[in-house]
């Protein structure tokens, strides 16, 4: 049993139409637009912990500064591991109803 699980598994029982390739392609943009905003928001707590380790005057920053810097580091990794984790979803998802939809054309 896994302790993180982000996704649904789920297996399509008939062929893929339009309406739900563009659900599939409007989940996919979705996703990519989701790892953006994770890199945008580690990008930012990096900028920030590089801020607090440049105020000398108050020593005490030094370790928001260094919580910042972890943080920024965990962010970016977990936007990572859910992109590729609901990307290869996507595509199992994707190529199971194609291998359905050729079996029933042959």
């Amino acid at each position: 049993m896994k302790l993180l699980r982000f996704g649904r598994d789920f297996k399509p029982d008939q062929e893929v139409i339009l309406r739900d390739y563009l659900a599939i392609e409007r989940t996919r943009l979705a996703n990519e637009r989701t790892l953006l905003s994770y890199i945008r928001s580690s990008l930012y707590l990096l900028l920030g912990g590089i801020a607090f380790f440049q105020l000398k005057e108050f020593s005490n920053f030094e370790y928001l500064a260094l919580l910042s810097l972890v943080f920024s580091a965990i962010f970016f990794v977990i936007g990572i591991y859910r992109f590729t984790l609901l990307k290869k979803s996507l595509k199992r998802l994707y190529y199971m109803s194609e291998k359905q939809e050729n079996n029933i054309n042959n």
